[in-house]
């Protein structure tokens, strides 16, 4: 009974560091156009700046979430393995 424990604190934590880093790597790649001092923004230059700046926001939130369960899943299987240890 405790190994499946051991074992399924351990997937989560590997599945979700892994999908963490993902996610970051998928936010690291939303790069915004650089603008020049000299040029004029319209309406659609703005809207594409705020629309990266939103999904590397949104991705970032996400990874953040997904190491936060993984941190979770690791001090839960180290909480664990100390209380049934002896």
């Amino acid at each position: 009974m405790l190994t499946s424990v051991f074992f399924f604190l351990d997937a989560v934590a590997i599945v979700a560091a892994l999908l963490a880093s993902w996610l970051w790597f998928k936010s690291s790649q939303n790069r915004l156009r650089r603008v020049s001092k000299d040029e004029h923004l319209n309406a659609a230059d703005i809207n594409r700046m705020v629309v990266a700046i939103n999904r590397s926001q949104i991705l970032n939130a996400q990874a953040a979430f997904v190491t936060a369960i993984s941190a979770s899943a690791v001090a839960l299987r180290m909480i664990t393995g100390l209380v049934f240890s002896g």
